[in-house]
């Protein structure tokens, strides 16, 4: 899954795909590089506080331009929204897959209308803050269990939920690897992982750096976690993190 920001204050890209032109620039770009989903947010999500938040409308505006011609270029797209008013439009303009950072928590409206439009819901772990005292692994999973249920309660499919554990959202930088560590723990839900640690904070933790010299740690953190089971790896850099995985593959089938 390679992301597309068209935000001015992601943490790692804001701004630099506002414009028409090279949004669908950078679109062509990473299915080039192999994206098989291109995920589309107009919002920044970025985990460690200082987004500004923005009204349903002000998404709309910086989506409407773009969307339309990034769907016509043939790959699945994503909706990066936690808001159904957007997650809505977007659905109807042909995006085919919700990604909501709130996991159907947030906006009530969220899972009928995944439901009525019957298509897969990505359900991301997510908390107002780090708490340093917590298990990390337990509050993902208790979170995870309330989604599925608010999920299948409003009649979406099983088969249509994506659980992501959250790497970097109101977690500590040490929560975030515990939840790649122990990732395979989620597979007890018997359903798809999504994991995107591509350029997060974690990764300074252990090296400082800034979210542009992050590519290291983040092709680290997303082998460990398609080792861990992750059926989908979502990240800003597609072509490296694609070659690192086919590599890993290719010599653990020679074991």
């Amino acid at each position: 899954m390679g992301v597309l920001n068209v935000t001015p204050d992601s943490f790692s890209d804001g701004g630099k795909f506002l414009a028409h032109d090279r949004a669908l620039s950078h679109a062509r770009r990473l299915i080039a590089e192999g994206a098989d989903i291109i995920d589309i947010g107009a919002e920044s999500t970025r985990p460690y506080g200082g987004a500004e938040s923005v009204p349903a409308e002000q998404e709309l505006a910086r989506l409407r331009p773009i969307l339309a011609d990034i769907v016509a270029l043939g790959v699945p797209v994503s909706i990066d929204s936690m808001k159904s008013e957007v997650t809505g439009f977007a659905l109807e303009v042909g995006a085919v897959i919700a990604n909501d950072v709130w996991g159907l928590q947030r906006d009530s409206g969220m899972a009928p209308l995944v439901a009525a439009h019957n298509v897969p819901v990505i359900v991301m772990h997510n908390r107002e803050a780090a708490d340093p005292k917590i298990d990390v692994m337990r509050d993902i999973s208790d979170f995870f269990a309330r989604s599925i249920d608010v999920a299948i309660k409003a009649g979406i499919s099983e088969g249509n939920i994506v659980l992501d554990p959250g790497i970097g959202f109101g977690k500590t930088p040490e929560q975030s690897m515990t939840a790649l560590a122990r990732l395979n723990e989620f597979l007890s839900f018997g359903l798809p992982l999504l994991v995107g640690a591509s350029r997060k904070r974690f990764i300074a933790s252990v090296t400082p750096s800034e979210p542009q010299q992050r590519l290291g740690g983040s092709i680290a953190a997303h082998l460990i976690a398609a080792r861990q089971g992750a059926r989908i790896i979502r990240t800003h850099d597609v072509a490296e993190t694609l070659q690192a995985l086919r590599v890993a593959a290719a010599i653990e089938d020679l074991r």
